[in-house]
């Protein structure tokens, strides 16, 4: 299919050569059809060559790519982000290449986003969604976005996908009045480094939430953030009430987002699938203490040394001044 302002399709060629053999002169029916001499030559010389099967559109891509990354190269990259999932700035660092020569290593071989894998098995399990659109405060500590992430907890022994269980037989096993309970992931992300801190606790009342949320500040200000001046949550009650008098100490604003509107507070719940996919289900656990004991080596990680698209490759560390 011709693109949009092409002069000619494959009828205006074939048009072309059907004048050629009446005996038309090139410069007359280059004039006629409002072409250049060059291009009638070339389309009769194609004609000539080929038959119809030349007045067809060619691809545009270069015979020879110079350039190009060995196939030896392009098998590295493929079987590291197969083994580590990580994004193209993850990979391109590990083995020395640019970030936008791994990304078109991966489009040219089909490699789903990281987004829309299997956290475990690696496996594509979604369609991948992507914005344009994006926005982030000039300096830390100006906004930071808070929410909590609700998991169920790790019976001893470990869960039933981890025991490779199916979904019939876990279900046929089950005493389904046992309850494990949930574990309330806190969270608190700086809207401009994305600098984060977490705590697992056993709820959401409005008493752990304030005391998480001073924690939080004390954890920010160890890392260079000294003063948080707004705080952006949810609507829930916890949030609401039970903040105010921690953001009124340390002359923190309040910011609601508009209820049922989960993606104005965007940065915190997409820090929570982040945080589900390469933490909490990134590998199989045996109990949910061993879960536990991993958070905040995870944040360690996170904050000092995974790459993050949105900072050009850098952890959010990278964005704030040094601390002694």
């Amino acid at each position: 299919m011709s693109h949009a302002n092409a002069r000619l399709t494959v009828h205006g060629r074939r048009l072309i050569v059907e004048r050629h053999r009446q005996g038309w002169a090139q410069a007359h029916i280059a004039a006629a059809m409002g072409v250049s001499r060059k291009c009638v030559h070339t389309w009769i010389a194609r004609f000539e060559a080929e038959g119809d099967d030349g007045l067809v559109d060619r691809s545009s891509r270069p015979h020879h790519c110079p350039t190009r990354v060995s196939s030896d190269v392009e098998a590295a990259v493929l079987e590291h982000r197969r083994a580590t999932r990580q994004g193209r700035d993850g990979v391109a660092a590990d083995l020395g290449l640019a970030p936008r020569t791994v990304s078109r290593i991966l489009a040219r071989h089909h490699m789903a986003h990281i987004a829309a894998l299997d956290p475990i098995t690696g496996e594509a399990i979604r369609a991948s969604k992507t914005t344009a659109v994006r926005y982030e405060r000039e300096r830390p500590g100006e906004l930071v976005h808070m929410d909590v992430k609700k998991l169920g907890r790790i019976p001893d022994g470990g869960g039933w996908r981890g025991r490779g269980e199916t979904v019939a037989n876990h279900q046929s096993r089950t005493d389904k009045h046992t309850k494990v309970g949930y574990d309330y992931i806190h969270s608190v992300v700086d809207d401009h480094s994305r600098l984060a801190y977490s705590e697992v606790l056993t709820d959401e009342k409005g008493a752990t939430c304030a005391a998480f949320f001073e924690r939080a500040i004390d954890y920010f200000a160890a890392h260079g953030i000294d003063r948080i001046e707004q705080l952006m949550t949810d609507n829930a009650w916890a949030y609401r009430w039970s903040l105010r008098e921690v953001c009124a100490a340390h002359g923190i604003a309040q910011k609601f987002i508009r209820p049922h509107c989960p993606w104005q507070n965007g940065k915190a719940e997409r820090y929570n699938r982040t945080l589900a996919t390469e933490w909490a289900y990134r590998q199989v656990f045996t109990s949910n203490d061993a879960r536990a004991a991993t958070l905040a080596p995870w944040i360690e990680y996170y904050n000092t040394r995974r790459r993050h698209q949105a900072l050009a490759g850098l952890p959010p560390i990278s964005r704030l001044p040094p601390t002694s």
